[in-house]
């Protein structure tokens, strides 16, 4: 039988890198001089003054976030993983305290209730959206519970209204990662404004960057406040500053500088623009892949709800096409390149990350917080405690990311005729072992 498919030896529909992701331009050189110029690239003291909140490029990149997002209170930090210790920190996690994650996002998600010796416990995914399923959150509450880290995962808000109200019912503190979600909408309220405390990432891949840093968001002063502190050596300023409540008050230097924050001033302006062509270039995928049946995409939002698409998430179903979501990928990859600066990372993968309960620190409990001295209870993280988030993962699930802006049509055109030339083939790799 003749090979067609490049995964097979066949000629592959492009070879051609697409293009890079590259939100940085004009506007940023051109800000990062100004600071250099000043000659003042970072203005903190680790002491009860005027400077303990940062420079000026600091604190207009805070205000800028403030008004771009719709919150009262905006704290940079040097990585969303900063701002989710320092959330920890904040709303006063102490060992023995459970905190409820989702078992499929970046490990810094979970792994963030062990800094302060608290436990996290796994709540299983909803299988339409990839966040955590209400049900599950609700099923995992004990009378230790302290919070739950809500994660907008792949750019998708999370059912905000169930997670609220489960949390008002039990008295618990909703911390959201909003780390591939920013200006996310759920019902019109942007995510990072609804819960106790957003946490946002201006890490090199997300939606817009820094290089490094990240964005705490909350409507609460006396939380931003203590995230002010433990961001920027508390332990030095509660006394100056009259604090009587030291929980979690030794602090850490999780600050951005001048150099980043001018940058972050100008992203900001573009995050519109950026998510708008990213929406499009969905609306058209979305169009496209509906010529499939072996894929299921994500519905389009309503009720003024708005998905970011960090990535583009597809539900591939094996019974359709008869062959394993694994092997598909695998002929995709053939077909099409990686990008420029992206040249060794796919821009498509089976699953997204291993379920985070399976990696060895949880299988071992290996951390102090784990020590029956300090934590009584019992958490399982055996296989199979979230069993939708092991079927997306292992069977379902692919994720690709070429919906980002600086891909034209053609592009984009050139990814569904591989899915095609694919599914036209199939037989290839029904037969292949």
């Amino acid at each position: 039988m003749s090979k067609k498919l490049a995964i097979n030896g066949g000629t592959p529909i492009r070879t051609k890198l697409f293009p890079a992701y590259n939100t940085i331009s004009e506007e940023e050189k051109k800000a990062v001089l100004q600071v250099l110029d000043s000659g003042n690239l970072s203005q903190y003291l680790g002491a009860w003054t005027h400077d303990f909140l940062g420079g000026p490029t600091v604190r207009k990149f805070e205000e800028t976030w403030c008004a771009a997002f719709g919150v009262k209170h905006a704290v940079s930090i040097n990585s969303n993983t900063s701002g989710l210790f320092t959330a920890m920190g904040a709303i006063g996690i102490q060992p023995g305290d459970e905190v409820i994650v989702s078992p499929y996002s970046m490990s810094a998600s979970a792994i963030a209730p062990l800094v302060y010796g608290g436990i996290p416990v796994f709540a299983d995914i909803h299988p339409d959206t990839f966040c955590m399923d209400p049900r599950s959150i609700e099923a995992r509450i004990t009378h230790r519970t302290k919070a739950i880290v809500v994660v907008h995962i792949f750019g998708h808000p999370a059912d905000m209204d169930s997670i609220m109200a489960i949390a008002k019912k039990h008295n618990l503190i909703v911390v959201e990662d909003c780390a591939q979600a920013p200006m996310g909408k759920y019902k019109g309220r942007y995510v990072g404004s609804i819960g106790d405390l957003g946490v946002f990432s201006l890490n090199y891949h997300k939606h817009i960057h820094t290089g490094e840093g990240g964005v705490i968001t909350t409507n609460n002063a006396s939380l931003a406040e203590r995230c002010q502190m433990i961001r920027n050596h508390a332990e030095n300023i509660v006394g100056p500053k009259g604090v009587t409540d030291l929980t979690n008050l030794i602090g850490y230097n999780y600050r951005m500088t001048e150099i980043e924050c001018a940058i972050g001033i100008e992203q900001i302006k573009k995050l519109p623009g950026l998510l708008a062509q990213r929406l499009e270039n969905v609306a058209f995928l979305n169009d496209s892949f509906a010529a499939f049946p072996a894929f299921e995409i994500l519905p389009t939002l309503s009720d003024g709800s708005v998905n970011t698409y960090y990535v583009y998430p597809i539900k591939f179903n094996k019974e359709i096409a008869g062959i394993h979501r694994n092997k598909f990928v695998d002929a995709l990859k053939a077909e099409i390149p990686s990008a420029v600066l992206r040249e060794t990372a796919p821009l498509v993968g089976a699953g997204y990350v291993k379920p985070l309960y399976l990696q060895p620190i949880y299988q071992q409990k290996a951390a102090w917080a784990y020590n029956p001295k300090l934590y009584e209870g019992h958490v399982d993280y055996s296989a199979g405690i979230c069993p939708v988030t092991e079927q997306m993962h292992f069977d379902v699930l692919f994720t690709h990311e070429y919906m980002r802006p600086g891909m034209t049509r053609e592009d984009m055109q050139d990814v569904v005729n591989a899915c095609d030339k694919i599914f036209s083939n199939i037989d290839e790799l029904r037969e292949a072992k």
